[in-house]
């Protein structure tokens, strides 16, 4: 069976992308999942926020009566961070033969274009822009918060030479409007669908904050499907699907729907690194069910089933859930 893709221009052995986490944030943790079949890597994300209260932490450490010194130490502690994370990415070129794509989560222009570029320089095959973005602004339209894409994915592509990816929220009136004007600009080569965000929950004895769970599970996958099977056809970047893929049949719906590949993380949390190899075998056994000899052979054959495609763009509400007392 050949499981081989293309994405960003680059040949991945398998659609099987490892997503930002921790389990992507040492050498000896990428290694492991090279060997347990992964198709590429994207590196733990460097955050913004983690360098601005690195920074916070580092002026309130040393603050005294030379107000100067926070630039120094601003510029100092974000070095030093940064230095770490290009460390990681030339360590992962240099012992790694899969694809290894670097990953900023941002949510200004700030200086992550010099950022950007150095992660090229130090070897990153590719950059993804994990930009975060709630619409919680009440001086702020929708078009003026989603023009933070534009921005971001401009001045990154004019910084760097290689493929941009832009991992996204689903936060949008006009969604598909929003990614076919994004992929027109020629800024963004891919797009991730979509950005899974912190689930804040109320734990009503201490009145504290708790997460409302951590781990996706394979019906989470639900938006993504949807989506990809309404965009892949119309818009030419690629489409990688991204939260609640866990199984070989959730990595099949999903290039049956036209992704060109799909991000997993849960469910290596949670079943380990050998669970890549379970996912592909699964894949192997279904295409020589249907006796299909490659991945191209069945990617994108649903825009074919006009039946299932008006599935998609119905919520359906009625038909489910109106007969239950």
């Amino acid at each position: 069976m050949n499981l081989s893709v293309e994405y960003l221009g680059l040949k991945l052995k398998n659609p099987i992308i490892i997503g930002s986490c921790g389990l992507t944030s040492s050498l000896s943790k990428l290694q492991s999942l090279e060997k347990s079949g992964a198709g590429a890597i994207v590196l733990k994300s460097l955050f913004e926020e983690q360098i601005e209260q690195e920074n916070w932490q580092e002026q309130e450490k040393n603050s005294h009566d030379y107000p100067e010194i926070e630039d120094y130490i601003k510029a100092y502690s974000s070095d030093k961070s940064f230095t770490k994370y290009l460390d990681l990415i030339k360590s992962a070129k240099q012992n790694i033969s899969i694809p290894i794509i670097a990953s900023i989560n941002c949510h200004t222009v700030g200086s992550w274009i010099d950022y950007a570029k150095k992660m090229e320089e130090a070897g990153a095959d590719a950059i993804e822009l994990n930009v975060s973005l709630l619409p919680n602004d009440f001086e702020l339209s929708g078009a003026e918060n989603e023009k933070i894409y534009f921005d971001i994915t401009a001045k990154v592509k004019k910084a760097v030479s290689i493929p941009v990816v832009l991992k996204m929220s689903n936060y949008s009136a006009g969604l598909a409007k929003l990614i076919n004007e994004l992929s027109w600009t020629k800024n963004v080569d891919a797009f991730v669908l979509f950005n899974r965000y912190f689930r804040p929950d109320i734990d009503i004895d201490t009145l504290e904050l708790k997460s409302s769970g951590i781990f996706t599970n394979s019906d989470d996958l639900a938006e993504s499907l949807r989506w990809i099977l309404f965009l892949s056809k119309r818009v030419k970047t690629d489409i990688v699907a991204s939260t609640g893929v866990h199984t070989g049949a959730d990595v099949i719906k999903h290039i049956l729907s036209g992704a060109k590949a799909v991000q997993v993380v849960s469910a290596v949390y949670e079943n380990g690194e050998q669970h890549i190899s379970t996912i592909l075998k699964d894949i192997e056994t279904w295409m020589e069910s249907k006796k299909y000899n490659s991945i191209e052979d069945f990617k994108g054959i649903l825009h074919k089933n006009e039946e299932i495609k008006k599935g998609f763009e119905r919520i359906q509400f009625m038909k489910y859930y109106g007969s239950i007392e």
